[in-house]
């Protein structure tokens, strides 16, 4: 299916690794100008040279801190600068430190709330005019978490379910100028997997890195964790007119592994 985003112009926040670069080379590869964005410079470049292989369109790199207002700003700015608007925002943005309740504290709270919710609210409001230009589209990259509640990740079960109220309030607000969704990952074979898998391979859990993936997804309905490719072609589709009467909408991207009927 052809997604008909060729010269778009993205911007992917975290996206140097994980779910969030899923999504910028899924953009990369139906030929939008991407810019995507990380704290850590060797990494970014990495990941630059990668996306540029994947398509044809042009593909940035910025620096910067979703926890930092300003930072914010100036990468929403510097890819409306380059690529003269701004068509597809997508926000990601990595998980708070697991734990028990107890064990949090007010500071907790506080950079899991910047992390999570503020960095979204500030990239929309400031791409909010440019994709109100051109029809845009923002896609929200969270958890099934806000779904169903994970054991020992309160922060993110309780923090992430501000940035789903956002969105379906912005999904009416935006409308019909803009179409805003998110999508709800489950396990997927991102670094951080692969690097908790190592670890049990490294303690005897596992006799190889095969048979520790092989045991992750065997809680799963279709006996598999996710590749990050099917989390970013679906990020794609939403971005694209195929899914033009999609608005709204939390879609769970998990293989069917949670219980939640809704």
């Amino acid at each position: 299916m052809e997604f008909d985003i060729e010269g778009d112009a993205a911007l992917v926040t975290a996206s140097s690794s994980g779910l969030g670069n899923a999504a910028a080379t899924a953009l990369a590869r139906e030929g939008a100008n991407v810019a995507i964005n990380g704290r850590d410079e060797d990494r970014l470049d990495a990941a630059i040279e990668s996306l540029r292989s994947e398509g044809s369109g042009d593909v940035i790199g910025i620096q910067g801190d979703l926890t930092d207002a300003s930072d914010i700003e100036r990468v929403v700015s510097e890819t409306i600068d380059t690529f003269g608007g701004l068509d597809h925002l997508v926000t990601s943005a990595g998980g708070p430190p697991s734990g028990p309740f107890m064990e949090t504290t007010d500071e907790d709270w506080q950079d899991a709330y910047d992390l999570l919710v503020m960095s979204v609210v500030r990239a929309v409001r400031e791409a909010a005019p440019s994709l109100r230009d051109g029809g845009g589209t923002v896609v929200n990259i969270t958890s099934r978490s806000v779904k169903e509640a994970i054991d020992s990740l309160v922060l993110s079960n309780a923090v992430r379910m501000a940035v789903i109220g956002l969105e379906k309030t912005l999904s009416k607000e935006f409308a019909p100028d803009v179409r805003v969704n998110a999508v709800l990952p489950g396990p997927h074979e991102t670094s951080r997997i692969e690097n908790l898998i190592d670890q049990g391979v490294e303690r005897g859990d596992y006799e190889s890195y095969e048979a520790g993936l092989s045991a992750r997804g065997q809680s799963n309905p279709l006996g598999r964790i996710g590749d990050p490719m099917e989390l970013g072609d679906t990020v794609a589709f939403l971005c694209s007119e195929r899914a033009g009467f999609i608005n709204g909408q939390s879609i769970v991207v998990d293989g069917g592994q949670g219980n939640a009927s809704l």
